[in-house]
């Protein structure tokens, strides 16, 4: 069906708002690439280091390309125009953040159980700092698309890419405060950032699009 016959069938579905669901599934299959490269140097980096900081937050990056995947699976083929397909990406992306902050919780408590402390590593720096950088911009793009398109789970998505950013921040800064003997820091961050992934998910759940 070619698009001028699927906004006649589907009113709401604007020449608009089909370029903004194509942008939203072509920006998913580019995070998804990103987050290939990002996780495989962060779990190098953090190996080298023996920092399980810099593993955890590139192991993170499994629920990241999971909230992706979904928004991809959202919006390909009939799906695009799919009330139903929304509402099920939508809580598919709820149930990501509600992963994620376990997982979070329980890396931090493991760290401090185990007495690891985040180590400097040269190529850790460089990938966090890149992901520092890139992510956020993805996730207000996304977030913005998501308003445009009415979808809770391109925004949810694009909530992950700014948690992403986050997370790269505080690595950054336990690498660096570290040397200072704030060790807390790492930890610290990534306790308030799985409250944000509680916050995140339930708002997702509810089908809130908008930030603030």
């Amino acid at each position: 069906m070619v698009p001028d016959q699927r906004i006649h069938e589907h009113p709401a579905a604007s020449a608009d708002w089909l370029r903004a669901a194509r942008t939203a599934r072509w920006l998913s299959v580019a995070t998804l690439a990103w987050l290939g490269v990002e996780s495989t140097l962060g779990l190098a980096a953090g190996l080298a280091a023996h920092s399980v900081a810099l593993i955890g937050w590139a192991l993170s990056a499994l629920v990241e390309a999971a909230a992706s995947l979904i928004v991809l699976w959202r919006f390909t083929g009939a799906r695009t125009l799919s009330p139903g397909a929304e509402s099920t990406a939508r809580k598919a992306i709820a149930l990501s953040f509600w992963l994620l902050a376990p997982y979070l919780v329980i890396h931090v408590a493991y760290d401090l159980g185990e007495g690891y402390r985040a180590t400097p590593s040269v190529l850790g720096i460089v990938v966090t700092a890149c992901s520092l950088v890139g992510m956020p911009a993805l996730g207000i793009i996304k977030r913005r698309l998501g308003r445009r398109l009415a979808s809770a789970a391109t925004s949810g998505e694009g909530m992950q890419n700014l948690i992403c950013g986050a997370m790269a921040a505080g690595v950054l800064a336990g690498l660096w405060l570290n040397t200072l003997g704030w060790w807390w820091v790492d930890p610290a961050v990534a306790l308030m950032l799985a409250a944000v992934a509680v916050r995140e998910g339930k708002r997702a759940w509810r089908g809130h699009v908008c930030s603030h």
